[in-house]
């Protein structure tokens, strides 16, 4: 049997293979050869027929390469071509086989033979056509992968993208690896490229890459870049998601390596913080697959995991399949065992939870939540946690138990009049609501009366709705002990701003509010309190208010003045 003369080069050792040249000139010779020959071939000649077919088009496929103004020294065509020699090689045994009448093959052998060598010319015609499609044979920089400047041309940016992805479709694990890395460095270094990469890159190919069949080192770095896409911008995000990645991201953490599983699970979390996105995680089984990664993952796979489960459990099924698949005493113990990040998200989940109706409401105190709660109150230092923690809070506190629990706990409700004071105005809020709701004993509502100029601030303040009427609540409960009500009368200062509240020409604040503080400052018999009160002015604002027949305006007058002449009354008998 003949051999085409440039078998020997085969054989050469690496440092002696031609150059890429060389390489498609004998290619180019072969493919002439071989169109010719098979031409005569009368056996099996449908297989044949279709071998021909793509021969002539990589003939074609290889012209326009050649006329490419720098293939020559685009290193994927220095794999490409060695590998496409080979498979002609392999075709020009067959066709000589084929053409000996004195050769008698076995059928089904032959058969098997030529689909073989039809399936790898159509892989390689493929490559090839991608390669030349992508432009980059026509750059003098193809060569290296030369990061383009953060403020340079959009253009230099699509290439780079474009060459990027060409390397992780057609070439060998190196090539993929060092795309890989290249595709991270750009997404970490530019902000604004997750859209680019996500509109001129194939990002169906980049999910591929986290098949099993690929090795640890390739997907890792696959995950990253997908991950860091994901995180990109809201268009990335929609594109990793519509490209399917979800569902290879669930496999990698159901049955891979505890590092692989950690990016995996930061990916899920990126991505599912589009609400679009949660109904997949129950559709791909993801529910039970986040659940056993809380339980016994590394502490940063439950971080990541645990924030994927807070951005679905949103979703009303989703959160009846976490119960099902008993996560929430896993996001219950998180709580108090997790590290802060995951402590914060579990947190968040609880809250989510516990607004979502007496079964999750139960099911939390069951598990011991809201003893949890308290135990992270007072251990995290994290503004955003504790917003969490104390929302959870707020939301078990209408059980009877709560209730009880809360209302006899010295240190919590001690806790709750600091962040009143000094917690951000959402804090603020929650712990004015709790201060309002819960039955406090007059010796706390004594140690707690500091917040009430707090509290008076927060019922000057608009925004956010629902601040002024839960500090008026708040205030006119710790109002109730005779002793806060002479403190607040002492103040000058508040005195002044909640009598400045009344002035009708004062349209922020609904007067209703601060009518309250003035009947509960009124309660008892304190001359001082009324005395203070007609002097700060109180008095007028309240007639003018009961002129224009605004509620509650001559309620609050008549308790004042109605008081003062009892008191005038009573002194001038005595005398």
């Amino acid at each position: 049997m003949q051999m085409h003369p440039t078998t020997d080069h085969q054989r050469k050792p690496p440092s002696e293979q031609p150059c890429s040249t060389e390489i498609l000139d004998q290619i180019t010779q072969l493919l002439s050869h071989l169109l010719q020959s098979t031409l005569s071939i009368t056996t099996f000649t449908s297989r044949w027929q279709c071998l021909r077919s793509k021969l002539g088009t990589l003939k074609w496929v290889l012209s326009e390469i050649s006329d490419s103004s720098h293939w020559a020294y685009n290193p994927l065509l220095g794999t490409l071509l060695p590998d496409l020699l080979s498979t002609l090689l392999h075709v020009e045994i067959l066709c000589n086989q084929c053409s000996d009448p004195s050769f008698t093959p076995g059928k089904l052998i032959m058969q098997s033979d030529l689909d073989m060598a039809s399936g790898w010319l159509s892989k390689q015609n493929s490559d090839l056509d991608l390669l030349l499609r992508s432009g980059v044979l026509h750059q003098s920089n193809a060569i290296v992968l030369s990061h383009p400047s953060a403020n340079g041309p959009k253009e230099d940016l699509c290439f780079f993208v474009k060459d990027l992805f060409t390397r992780l479709q057609i070439g060998g694990l190196e090539f993929k690896r060092k795309a890989l890395d290249s595709l991270i460095q750009l997404l970490s270094e530019d902000e604004k490229s997750g859209s680019v990469v996500a509109k001129e890159g194939n990002l169906n190919c980049l999910i591929h890459l986290l098949d099993p069949i690929y090795p640890d080192s390739v997907r890792e770095l696959a995950v990253v870049a997908v991950s860091m896409l994901a995180s990109a911008s809201d268009m990335s995000r929609k594109c990793v998601f519509e490209e399917g990645a979800l569902g290879p991201l669930l496999r990698i953490i159901e049955c891979s390596s505890m590092p692989l599983k950690e990016k995996a699970a930061m990916a899920v979390e990126f991505i599912t913080a589009d609400p679009d996105n949660a109904w997949a995680i129950s559709a791909y089984g993801g529910v039970s697959v986040l659940t056993e990664l809380c339980k016994s993952g590394s502490v940063t796979a439950q971080s990541y995991s645990v924030g994927a489960i807070r951005n679905v459990c949103a979703v009303e099924y989703i959160r009846i399949a976490l119960a099902e698949e008993g996560a929430i005493p896993v996001l219950v113990q998180l709580l108090v065992c997790g590290i802060p990040p995951a402590q914060e998200k579990a947190a968040n989940c609880v809250a989510i939870l516990a607004s979502s109706g007496k079964f999750f409401h139960n099911f939390l105190l069951q598990e011991k939540g809201l003893q949890r709660l308290l135990h992270l109150l007072h251990e995290s230092s994290s503004p955003d946690t504790i917003e969490h923690v104390l929302h959870s809070i707020y939301l078990l506190s209408d059980s009877q138990s709560s209730h009880l629990t809360l209302s006899g706990s010295t240190t919590f409700i001690i806790h709750i009049a600091e962040l009143v004071k000094y917690g951000s105005i959402m804090l603020q809020k929650i712990c004015a609501s709790l201060l309002a709701n819960l039955s406090i004993s007059d010796g706390n509502k004594r140690a707690i009366g500091g917040c009430m100029g707090s509290l008076v601030k927060l019922m000057e303040s608009v925004k956010p709705d629902g601040l002024q009427e839960v500090g008026s609540n708040a205030l006119v409960s710790l109002l109730s002990v005779s002793s806060n009500r002479k403190e607040f009368v002492r103040d000058e200062k508040i005195l002044m701003k909640l009598v400045n509240m009344l002035d009708p020409a004062n349209d922020v604040i609904s007067k209703k509010f601060p009518m309250a503080v003035v009947v509960a400052l009124t309660a008892g018999s304190s001359h001082d309190c009324r005395k203070r009160l007609m002097t700060a002015g109180a008095y007028g604002h309240l007639q003018r208010l009961a002129d224009m027949d605004v509620a509650g305006a001559k309620k609050a007058l008549q308790r004042l003045s109605g008081n003062m002449l009892t008191n005038i009354f009573t002194r001038s008998w005595r005398e």
